[in-house]
């Protein structure tokens, strides 16, 4: 791939499902992303307050037999999808520190916005036990039922959703 250029869609398919059943065959497991910041969370939150965090009906299990939240697959996949993703935008010149918004948004309420989605988001997918990277990859690797109805809800509910926010973009 020569620099400055992005992965056509398809190759970039194709590594993605090789890296899958990679991921299927060395660790057992597919590859998701929320897991490791429920991880994270766990560690601070025993950092700070340690008898709670394991007494705790929620994050007690990180810690169970002595075991270590940050000692897992999901921390090292993560740690790894933030370098490449670095070196990949590093090295096809597309780095740069910025806030994409349209011509009637402005940066302070666009990181507002973003923030509240995070934080929405990061709830819906301890609700549902998965994020959608791991419903979509892990799910639909698997033929779920569940994570093609969740595939289809999230696209249907992203075109509804646009019609609210599309003058911030237009």
């Amino acid at each position: 791939m020569k620099t400055g250029s992005r992965w056509p869609p398809v190759p970039a398919g194709v590594a993605i499902g090789i890296a899958m059943i990679m991921a299927f065959v060395i660790a057992g497991r597919g590859i998701g992303a929320s897991g490791s910041m429920t991880r994270f969370a766990a560690w601070v939150q025993h950092s700070l307050f340690p008898v709670a965090t394991e007494q705790g009906t929620y994050f007690s299990r990180y810690f169970a037999e002595g075991a270590h939240p940050l000692f897992d697959y999901s921390i090292v996949l993560a740690i790894g999808l933030m370098m490449g993703s670095f070196a990949a935008a590093l090295f096809s010149g597309g780095l740069s520190v910025e806030v994409l918004q349209g011509p009637r948004s402005r940066t302070p309420s666009r990181l507002v916005y973003s923030l509240i989605g995070g934080i929405l988001v990061g709830f819906a997918a301890r609700l549902a036990r998965g994020c959608t990277s791991g419903q979509a990859l892990v799910g639909g690797a698997e033929l779920s039922l569940g994570a093609w109805s969740f595939m289809m809800s999230i696209f249907v509910g992203g075109w509804m959703a646009a019609w609210f926010v599309r003058k911030q973009w237009i």
